[in-house]
């Protein structure tokens, strides 16, 4: 505690893996500062106000809760004691065109009765070995993995071995494991889109992101007010503890001195000193250079073709009639290859959509409908924010299909555009620059493209990465992980360096 009181750390960016850094490095005394460009923290976990309701417009499911008790713990306290966290009983409501619906629910043996009910016997015996898998999957990874820093494959056969990798399965697509389990395309329409969880493709995505259906098994909850009542949750946990929050903040540069990261550069021209320096921006604006030519030449380029899709969300107050929502709800298009052909291949958006509806109001429990209520509404989109201008008639398009097939579905909504707000993939660029809009950092198609998501150090000493586009990949929880790995191996860098004396800076340091 004491030695780590001697450094100071800027954290850039207060979304979930800033706030966990920030959290961590101060719970073990550090002098941290977060900086953060928006008014207040979340990162993509973001709120719109539209009439009375603050609706959640980002992350909506909340998983893995054991990341987060971890953290707290660490900090001496509890989840339960800060948040209301509810268990859902029914996962996510499905359906399609042809008037068919699946729920998933928590319990395995209800989801392989509703699904033997849905598709027969032989699917769900079907399901029962998929999750079989996935859930081996899981814990092969888990350890040397996901909660290891810096992974590798050397690193990964070390120690789970030839076999475990053999059944991580990471040379087969998603899709193609999919019809190993299932022969009706709607439970592998269902179960593929798993992968566009980390934004990417089931025709393209290794077969490993399984796993990601074991995760959703394991436990799917609600929280108390919102998704964002976690960010403001931690948000205060760190001021509580010393920490620095600083809103509205623009770093525009890294600053390096004697060839490692020394500070920062605000856009109104402050500089502020510090040991180490902690940026959770997405990698791609680093090695675009918009911190810096020194944080440039830190990182590796990512091509466009690699990014992970982008979206187009309706955050609206709305009346919906005509079908049983639930919190979670998905409404799949007729042909799930040629809408990801136009996603991926066409960098184009798809003319039939699969729609996500959350319907905050609600929890796993049908309810009476014919009142207004928050919807967030969601489809996949190419990031192509930065080079494409996604004009008001092809918005119009996108909304047109969008409603059209949750039409053919049963599912009714009405609202006006006073009380909707769209966001485009230019607008999520616009957010979070050096994206084009792309929400998950590099897409996982392809079996290595796991091991090229970079580790929390970077080729530029004092400089640090996390967040959804490092490893170990996107999501609320992943993203904490990220933020809490990232703090370990800054404590230790800390820990084994002299406090450095620091000098002028030009152009001065402020007090402010």
């Amino acid at each position: 505690m004491r030695a780590m009181a001697d450094h100071r750390v800027i954290v850039i960016g207060a979304g979930i893996a800033g706030l966990a850094a920030a959290l961590t490095l101060a719970a073990r005394g550090a002098a941290v500062t977060l900086l953060e460009r928006a008014p207040s923290p979340g990162g993509k976990m973001r709120q719109i106000p539209i009439g009375p309701a603050r609706i959640d417009s980002g992350p909506t499911v909340f998983t893995m809760r054991w990341v987060f008790d971890e953290l707290f713990a660490e900090i001496g306290t509890a989840l339960d004691d800060h948040l209301t966290l509810m268990p859902l009983e029914i996962l996510a409501r499905h359906a399609w065109t042809d008037g068919s619906r699946l729920d998933l629910f928590a319990d395995e043996d209800r989801s392989a009765d509703a699904i033997g009910r849905f598709a027969g016997r032989s699917e769900s015996e079907g399901y029962r070995a998929f999750c079989r898998d996935a859930r081996r999957i899981f814990e092969v990874l888990r350890d040397p993995f996901i909660r290891t820093p810096a992974p590798s494959m050397t690193h990964l056969l070390r120690n789970a071995g030839f076999r475990d990798l053999t059944a991580i399965r990471p040379f087969q697509t998603l899709w193609k494991a999919l019809g190993g389990y299932f022969r009706d395309v709607r439970l592998q329409q269902l179960f593929g889109r798993y992968a566009t969880y980390c934004g990417s493709s089931p025709f393209h995505a290794p077969a490993t992101l399984m796993l990601v259906a074991h995760v959703e098994q394991a436990g799917v909850w609600l929280i108390g007010g919102g998704m964002h009542e976690l960010a403001a949750c931690l948000a205060a946990m760190a001021k509580r503890h010393g920490v620095t929050l600083r809103y509205d903040c623009d770093v525009a540069g890294i600053v390096t001195q004697g060839g490692r990261a020394a500070g920062v550069r605000l856009a109104d021209g402050e500089q502020i000193t510090a040991d180490a320096v902690i940026a959770t921006a997405d990698v791609a604006a680093l090695a675009q250079g918009l911190f810096g030519a020194d944080a440039a030449r830190a990182l590796p380029a990512l091509p466009r073709s690699a990014r992970s899709l982008s979206a187009m969300t309706w955050s609206c107050m709305a009346r919906a009639d005509g079908f049983p929502l639930l919190r979670h709800n998905v409404f799949f298009s007729r042909d799930y290859r040629a809408e990801f052909d136009q996603l991926i291949d066409a960098r184009a958006m798809p003319q039939q959509p699969t729609v996500y509806v959350c319907a905050q109001a609600r929890d796993d429990q049908p309810r009476n409908a014919g009142t207004s209520e928050p919807l967030f509404v969601l489809i996949n989109a190419p990031a192509t924010g930065d080079h494409h201008r996604f004009e008001s008639s092809e918005i119009s398009q996108c909304a047109r299909q969008t409603f059209d097939l949750l039409q053919r579905c049963g599912l009714s909504v009405a609202t006006t555009p006073e009380l909707t707000r769209v966001t485009t993939p230019v607008d999520f660029n616009r957010m979070f620059p050096g994206t084009g809009g792309a929400l998950y950092g590099r897409s996982s198609h392809g079996w290595m493209a796991s091991f090229q998501r970079p580790g929390a150090q970077t080729k530029l000493p004092g400089l640090y990465i996390a967040g959804g586009s490092a490893h170990p990949g996107p999501g609320v929880p992943m993203a904490a992980l990220s933020g809490r790995m990232v703090a370990a191996r800054a404590i230790l860098d800390l820990a084994s360096t002299a406090p450095s004396r620091r000098t002028a800076m030009h152009g001065g340091m402020s007090t402010r």
